[in-house]
């Protein structure tokens, strides 16, 4: 991250938002709104202000298991290092003011919008962890966490400073249990999260370093390590002592007097019914698409499947392109994938990038549909069936095609009714004039 902030030509937009991108590829105007830190560029990190502040509210980079003053930064490597004031937590004492030497603090800052023109656009938005609602007593058990609270426990810098302890009463857990696949591979998300089986094998090791003497099991419904050397690794996971049932949990509920949680799950290998006390329970839940995917899928216009991740041009042949020229996708926004995989995307779509704006011209297809203004109706049809949406027509208006956009493929004009729309060098009476010439002869 040092690196890229550093870097000449990188410019990092961090706490803000894509607004509005209009254009084409090769002259996209992009609008971003900076939302207001109330914390000037001038800030230089000192944290004199935080140390003064009052006030503690909920720190959401610790996953809400630790606090954070009301001024403060994000987390101890953030990339700008800038402070930023939770306005809705800021009681306006005004003790930051007093103690800022360099007068960083601007309670009146509002939001500002930055333009600036691009030429190609590469969409990495994330992802979001699913946050199941009363699901094996989630939000209801204090011991029962999800992967990304304990990854934020088993952390040095997290709020427990890498000592890790139950939640309801800071003992050491004893026997603790992962349960895998929870809200994916179902019917509402029937797809595999690709990284859960790896992440709770990863940190069952680590828990297992802290507490040898501790049982650990994970409930999982197919052990899924298909990378290289994850299979190895699962083989080491299980000689270290780690109990890997395969089966769902069908029953758990808490004591009241002790807070263990208790399971019970029916393992399809050994054809049995286990019931597990256990200290501490983590769910492995399903990563969802980031709301900033589909907040830049709706600015962009661009296709998404059923679960809201982006859609690609084609899967085998270009799983970097979009339906729109110069917009290309990388890592969880086009679905789940681990770092490596994510990594290669990324690395593919920059070298599209490259290759479509090193030569400093764009080649386009001169096939591409036309409309015969006197013919069309408005009545749209064009601009529903259009897969590159590159053609738009107006209320009582004629049908626009994006030259740019458009490939030719000629979806409009076999559904327009009145044949207003032809591909170029493929009108219907050149078409016939080629067929009458080969059925000619000499």
């Amino acid at each position: 991250m040092l690196e890229v902030n550093r870097h000449k030509n990188i410019e990092i937009l961090s706490y803000s938002y894509v607004k509005e991108v209009e254009g084409y590829v090769g002259n996209y105007e992009v609008t971003v709104e900076k939302k207001p830190r109330f914390i000037t560029d001038d800030c230089n990190g000192c944290g004199a202000c935080a140390e003064v502040c009052p006030i503690y509210c909920s720190n959401f980079f610790d996953e809400h298991l630790g606090v954070r003053k009301a001024i403060d930064i994000a987390f101890g490597q953030a990339v700008p290092f800038l402070y930023d004031i939770k306005r809705d937590c800021c009681v306006e004492c005004f003790s930051c003011v007093n103690e800022c030497e360099l007068d960083a603090i601007d309670f009146s800052q509002k939001p500002e919008e930055v333009h600036f023109k691009v030429g190609t656009i590469i969409i990495a938005t994330g992802w979001d962890i699913y946050e199941p609602e009363d699901e094996y007593g989630y939000g209801t058990f204090e011991n029962v966490i999800n992967q990304a609270q304990l990854e934020r426990m088993l952390a040095p810098n997290g709020p427990l400073e890498g000592y890790m302890h139950r939640v309801s009463d800071e003992k050491e857990p004893k026997e603790i249990v992962f349960i895998q696949c929870v809200g994916s591979r179902t019917a509402e998300r029937t797809y595999c999260s690709g990284i859960c089986c790896m992440l709770a094998l990863k940190n069952a090791r680590l828990l297992k370093e802290e507490f040898p003497d501790a049982n650990i099991s994970i409930c999982y419904i197919d052990m899924r390590t298909n990378e290289k050397g994850f299979e190895e690794y699962y083989q080491r996971s299980r000689e270290k002592g780690i109990r890997l049932i395969r089966g769902k949990v069908g029953e758990i509920r808490e004591d009241p007097e002790t807070k263990n949680v208790k399971i019970r799950v029916y393992s399809s290998l050994t054809d049995e019914i286990i019931n597990i006390d256990a200290d501490l329970v983590v769910l492995s839940t399903a990563v969802l698409p980031s709301q900033g995917t589909e907040q830049i899928a709706k600015v962009l216009n661009l296709d998404v499947d059923k679960y809201g991740f982006l859609t690609e041009a084609h899967f085998g042949l270009m799983p970097q392109e979009t339906r729109t020229k110069g917009i290309f996708i990388a890592g969880f926004a086009q679905g789940p994938k681990n770092i490596g995989y994510s990594v290669s995307q990324a690395r593919a779509a920059a070298s599209k990038v490259a290759e479509l704006t090193s030569a400093g011209e764009i080649d386009l297809e001169l096939i591409v549909a036309e409309v015969t203004e006197d013919l069309c109706i408005s009545c749209k049809r064009c601009e529903k069936e259009c897969p590159k949406g590159a053609i738009t027509v107006s209320d009582n208006e004629v049908a626009v095609v994006d030259e740019i956009n458009c490939d030719g493929c000629g979806i409009c004009a076999t559904c327009c009714p009145t044949q207003a729309i032809d591909i170029r060098y493929s009108r219907d009476y050149q078409l016939y004039a080629e067929i009458k010439g080969l059925l000619a002869g000499d």
